[in-house]
């Protein structure tokens, strides 16, 4: 008979999970909550929190980008002078690798990633204080964000993070999707074909 008892359900949220130090951080929001399924943050510090989100914040950004320019190249639009015959998609890579002017371009993009990777960090020469992790405002760029209220700024940086993680998501399934030969898109459009 007391396998057909309802279950006794708990009413506490002491679990080992609401029970870890960064269980109230920015980014712990529903319907998750706190989510650390690998245990990365079992035994962590401050210090390897901070390290983690920074990795967390750069993917997101660099996935965001990565959607935007997966979809839009998608669709057809390419840059005036752009190389002809180049597909979207992964076929891209080796197209461009082909041609010359298809070589100019990969090195164009080399040379952007090794200045985002410059620019996107803290500017040890600089007499400023970064206000969270991933602020890489460097003193130089505000965009209105010293005007924002603290609410606001903290949304803001939530929002950024969920967009981000939702970014990864996409291209992850974009990409596995056009391994496949499976087009999700609309019209049936399969990149790289």
């Amino acid at each position: 008979a007391a396998a057909f008892a309802p279950a006794q359900q708990s009413t506490g949220t002491n679990t080992a999970l609401a029970a870890s130090p960064f269980a109230e951080e920015l980014g712990v929001q529903a319907p998750l909550g706190f989510w650390d399924p690998l245990g990365m943050l079992k035994d962590a510090d401050q210090n390897k929190f901070d390290t983690l989100r920074t990795m967390e914040l750069k993917h997101g950004r660099v996935s965001m980008l990565a959607v935007v320019g997966y979809l839009t190249t998608a669709s057809g639009y390419r840059f005036p002078g752009y190389p002809e015959g180049v597909p979207a998609g992964f076929g891209a890579w080796h197209a461009l690798g082909e041609t010359q002017d298809g070589r100019s371009i990969l090195v164009q993009m080399a040379l952007f990633f090794v200045l985002a990777e410059i620019v996107n960090r803290d500017a040890e020469w600089a007499d400023t204080e970064a206000e969270f992790i991933g602020d890489y405002r460097n003193g130089a760029l505000d965009f209105g964000w010293d005007r924002f209220s603290d609410a606001k700024k903290l949304r803001t940086r939530a929002v950024e993070l969920n967009n981000g993680r939702a970014a990864m998501m996409g291209i992850w399934g974009l990409v596995t999707h056009e391994m496949m030969g499976v087009s999700i898109l609309p019209g049936g459009v399969l990149p790289g074909n």
